[in-house]
This record gives structure tokens, sequence and C-alpha cells, in this order.
């Protein structure tokens, strides 16, 4: 059986930031390796809670070691509190990315709900239903948090070839996980 590849999606907050790492094999079937929320105090200090926020995730790093990882891409909002704060809390997850030498990409939420229910409007309660279901999970992944974390795991690990750049350099793992799904078409 071929060799899956672990990608760990995050779900960029200041006060709650998803954190997922799934396994997904060439046959897009996948398997939960880990899903929780990084928390952090809105009285800290911005400082403070940004390495929080770090913590948490170099801490995921380290136990799961992925071979990716998958960032929910900010987008313009109304409340430009909120904006900055994921702006601030993605820019840490690429950052640790770099740093553990793995590759990173951003997909958007309508990128993120279309790869997961087929539409790319659908209502947080269908992604989370949906994300279930391709985990096998006896519930609902709970918070939302933690649900959009292991959707943008999975929605990478679906559309990976199409957010990577040309000529980007692939792990081990990525290439061998690519050849398999190849050889899987045939």
């Amino acid at each position: 059986m071929a060799s899956a590849l672990r990608v760990l999606g995050i779900d960029p907050g200041l006060t709650r930031c998803g954190v997922g790492v799934v396994d997904v094999r060439p046959d897009r079937s996948a398997s939960l390796v880990h899903v929780g929320v990084v928390r952090s105090s809105p009285e800290a200090p911005i400082e403070q809670r940004l390495a929080t926020i770090a913590a948490g995730i170099r801490a995921v790093l380290a136990e799961h070691g992925p071979d990716v990882v998958a960032v929910e891409r900010v987008f313009a909002q109304q409340n430009r509190s909120t904006v900055m704060g994921t702006a601030q809390a993605s820019g840490i997850a690429l950052l640790l990315a770099a740093e553990h030498g793995l590759p990173a990409a951003t997909h958007t939420p309508s990128e993120v709900k279309a790869a997961i229910t087929g539409y790319g409007n659908a209502e947080k309660l269908q992604v989370q239903t949906m994300v279930a279901r391709v985990l096998r999970l006896d519930a609902l992944p709970q918070p939302a948090d933690a649900a959009d974390a292991l959707a943008l795991a999975l929605c990478h690990a679906w559309r990976r070839g199409s957010s990577a750049p040309v000529g980007a350099a692939l792990t081990p793992a990525q290439r061998a996980w690519a050849e398999a799904e190849k050889a899987s078409r045939r």
C-alpha cells in the first residue's frame, strides 16, 4: 500500500487557532491523526498571544511531523481587528512551516468548501458533516476552527497540484505520494 501524505491544516486565529493533521492516501481516502485548537487569551498582549499560537503549532509540528502545511488564506472582512489578528496568526503558521523546511500553501475558504462539499458557499455545518464522513468520525469535529483546519488539510491533499507553484520542490514523501497516485489511476 502506498504511503500517505501527512498534511497539517491550520485555521489561523488569535483567540482560537484550529490545527488538524490528516493522512491522505493516493486514492483520496483519509484518516485523522490529530485535531485541536490552540487558544490564547484576548486579554494578553499581542506578542504573548502570537507566542502562544507559535508554541502550539510548534508542538503539533514536532509531535506529528507533517509533510506539508496548509493555511487558510486571509480574506477581506468587515472587522479590521479580526483580519489583522488572522493575518498575524497566518504569518506565524507560514513562518513555522518555513523554519521546519516544509512546503506551505494557502487556500481560500471558498476553495476549501468547494473541495470538501462541492459547493463554494457551503455552510459550516455542511463542511463539518463532510469532514466527519471523509474521516469516518463518530461525531462532528468541534469547535468549528478544528473542523476548518481538517477541511484545509483535506482540501490541500486533494488539490495539491493546482496550488503548488510550477517547478516547486516536493519533499520525498510528496514525490512518493504523487507517484503512487499516478500508478493508482492506471
